[in-house]
């Protein structure tokens, strides 16, 4: 028969302590919302360009007190990089890339063979 007293010992119970973070640590969702911006913007796609918004804002919104003390830059101007990446990459629905003044519309004629 199972006795119901409990045998585990309050005297040996140890507390769990978090164990400190190191400075070498590198906080990926900040790296990665300044970098999604670059290459939306160089790569010109919009997928990219919203994924970097949605980065940016989240470690804006999820940015520690220690983060904001420690960051170069603060978390609202990745931020505003997204949102100037979304732009670039939305420039040419409103603003049409011109066709060059020296080229011809239709390829060349092929040169008659010998």
């Amino acid at each position: 028969m199972a006795s119901n007293k409990d045998m585990r010992r309050a005297d040996l119970a140890i507390p769990y302590v978090d164990p400190p973070k190191s400075a070498n640590d590198a906080d990926m969702s900040s790296t990665m919302s300044s970098t999604l911006p670059m290459a939306a913007m160089f790569m010109r796609n919009r997928m990219i360009g919203w994924v970097s918004f949605v980065f940016s804002l989240q470690s804006w919104l999820g940015e520690s007190s220690e983060q904001k003390k420690t960051a170069a830059t603060p978390a609202y101007m990745s931020v505003f990089m997204s949102l100037m990446a979304l732009a670039v990459t939305y420039f040419p629905l409103f603003l049409p890339p011109q066709a060059a003044q020296g080229t011809a519309a239709s390829p060349p004629a092929p040169s008659p063979s010998p």
